[in-house]
């Protein structure tokens, strides 16, 4: 593209997309705090620049030609590109000792919060910030991302932490009740629990137990892995979970592994840290102690 084609601002971009989102030039001047004839200004300023009329006027307000769409698509590209480039800059500029991490719900609630004290009492210094990890290519700045997955993100350093080793697993209450389990297919006779993220969890198990068209009497299906073991601690089923999140209800009797039933899978948990970065104190202390966890549970 040559330099005559692109927008004189920023501005004349936010306003093209204010205007596609609202229809009309007043909602789109209340939305990026313009008045009516600056708006109007910067999307006339725009299509000469171009060449090309992005809206027509309809009646529900203006909508896109075929050259608008194309170029509002672009515009949305461009924004969130510098948008994550400027989170990017505003993370290498940050303490050196404040970290931000994205953690999967269940890791957070089942294994790192309830050790985190320790981590505190060791780096009171440390500035910790959690964050919901929402998508696995999410732009938010995040110093290491908890992950659930093969492993093998591009553009990142993986830790393995844990969840290969699956058990199979459920309330006394509800095993005395259905008679037991000697067998892996005893199972079939159960309810099942599942995950609607972790679709193949059961059919890896089938696999791992040679069983063929296996089919149980019934699945409910959750989608948080926390509403998973609730269900299997209240006996509502059976389910499929990495031991190390249910270790203390194994010990503590509240679940069972029947007949020591489980499989090896190939997905499991893992901290990540951009490779493009180096790690800046406070994240290289965390990660040390991450490890350190790890190993000792």
């Amino acid at each position: 593209m040559s330099i005559q084609r692109l927008p004189s601002s920023m501005t004349s971009l936010r306003v093209l997309l204010a205007i596609a989102e609202h229809g009309t030039a007043s909602g789109a001047a209340q939305a990026v705090n313009l008045t009516q004839s600056a708006v109007s200004k910067h999307l006339r300023t725009l299509e000469e620049t171009l060449g090309a009329v992005f809206f027509t006027r309809g009646s529900r307000g203006l909508v896109p030609t075929e050259a608008g769409r194309i170029y509002i698509k672009h515009a949305r590209l461009a924004l969130a590109e510098l948008e994550a480039a400027g989170a990017r800059i505003s993370a290498l500029k940050a303490s050196p000792w404040s970290v931000r991490l994205h953690v999967l719900p269940i890791i957070g609630d089942r294994w790192l919060v309830p050790r985190f004290s320790r981590f505190a009492e060791l780096h009171p210094e440390i500035d910790v910030q959690f964050t919901n990890f929402v998508t696995a290519d999410t732009t938010e700045a995040a110093d290491g991302v908890f992950r659930f997955g093969e492993g093998h993100w591009p553009g990142q350093k993986e830790d393995y932490l844990f969840g290969r080793n699956v058990a199979l697993v459920g309330a006394p209450s509800l095993l005395s009740r259905m008679g037991g389990i000697v067998t892996a297919q005893d199972v079939r006779r159960y309810t099942v629990l599942d995950h609607f993220q972790t679709p193949l969890r059961w059919s890896e198990f089938a696999s791992a137990q040679g069983l063929s068209d296996f089919e149980p009497t019934h699945t409910i299906r959750f989608g948080f892995y926390s509403l998973v073991i609730r269900a299997a601690i209240s006996g509502q089923g059976l389910a499929l979970v990495p031991r190390r999140l249910v270790q203390e209800e194994l010990e503590s009797g509240r679940l069972v592994n029947p007949a020591g039933l489980g499989f090896k899978s190939r997905n499991a948990y893992w901290f990540t840290t951009p490779e493009d970065r180096p790690m800046r104190a406070g994240l290289q202390a965390f990660h040390r102690w991450l490890l350190a966890e790890v190993r000792a549970s």
